[in-house]
């Protein structure tokens, strides 16, 4: 009893190191990262913190218990055709495995709640507001403060054969409000390393509003990360990642009546999106469609 004793304590105190390390600042450099992606918004390094925290918790456990398998083959391999000691039960070491458990779930589950708050905290004033709207099978993102030529706001319409192109500025705090058309979409941007369900209605409660603020200028897709319908794959978008005085030329090329490919070309990007192309099948089906009358 007294070896269980002991054996039950060395477990306690190695598994409940657990709970401790999911809550340390984990370093930020290439081995730590455990294959997590480098972010380019203010909320990456949350995630990243997270995710490096719950690798190592999962591998303390995973050592600890071939840690545990391999003292027991060893110390209790076969040594003669003499039966061992019978044991029935250990009640600490039962104590021990029943407890533990519920604490590194307990630990995780704080833990992963903390960084939610902090991912999808929001302020009251961001310096910038954009609309996204999804639909089967495409987007549309509106600039609700900005006002066209045709007195509604600049907005972006994605097609078959065209890549809508979301523009928006790095350093600003900026704020997305998602809705849906129809069904159940994501607004999912790999280098966010976030992803959104975009829930149709309000009568659900569900609030479709999130916050970030990009750090890095550049191209990246976007995609839809919901199953929704029959062209769920060809549901691609781009966010172009601007300066703050180009993102407000663009609105500005935007409001005197230019279009997204124009606008973005006057500010020295390229007019066409160049993190994702429109694929040939859905392209080649509309072409044969209007062939065809249909």
């Amino acid at each position: 009893m007294a070896r269980g004793n002991r054996l039950a304590r060395l477990a306690a105190l190695g598994l409940l190191g657990v709970v401790t390390l999911t809550g340390c600042e984990m370093p930020n450099n290439e081995f730590w990262r455990f294959g997590w992606p480098d972010g380019i918004t203010d909320r990456s390094e949350s995630m990243r913190e997270l995710w490096t925290g719950s690798v190592i918790a999962a591998l303390v456990v995973g050592f600890a218990v071939w840690g545990l398998i391999f003292y027991s083959v060893v110390r209790h391999r076969k040594r003669s055709d003499e039966l061992p000691k019978q044991t029935a039960y250990n009640l600490p070491l039962e104590i021990v495995y029943t407890i533990l458990p519920f604490l590194i779930i307990a630990g995780l589950f704080f833990y992963t709640v903390v960084v939610q708050n902090r991912v999808m905290e929001r302020s009251d004033d961001p310096d910038e507001t954009i609309a996204v709207n999804a639909f089967k099978w495409n987007w549309q993102f509106v600039y609700p403060e900005t006002t066209g030529e045709d007195g509604e706001p600049v907005n972006t319409v994605g097609t078959s054969s065209e890549i809508p192109i979301l523009v928006v500025p790095t350093d600003r705090s900026i704020r997305f409000e998602v809705a849906s058309a129809d069904v159940i979409h994501s607004f999912w941007v790999p280098e966010f390393l976030f992803k959104l369900d975009v829930i149709p209605g309000n009568e659900n409660g569900r609030d479709n509003v999130f916050e970030v603020t990009v750090q890095e200028e550049g191209a990246y897709v976007g995609r839809c990360a919901e199953l929704c319908g029959t062209y769920h794959a060809y549901m691609n978008f781009e966010v172009r990642a601007v300066s703050g005085e180009d993102y407000d030329a663009y609105l500005e090329a935007r409001e005197s009546g230019l279009d997204t490919y124009d606008a973005l070309e006057a500010i020295g990007q390229p007019g066409l999106s160049s993190a994702t192309t429109p694929f040939e099948a859905l392209q080649n089906k509309n072409i044969n469609q209007q062939q065809s009358g249909g």
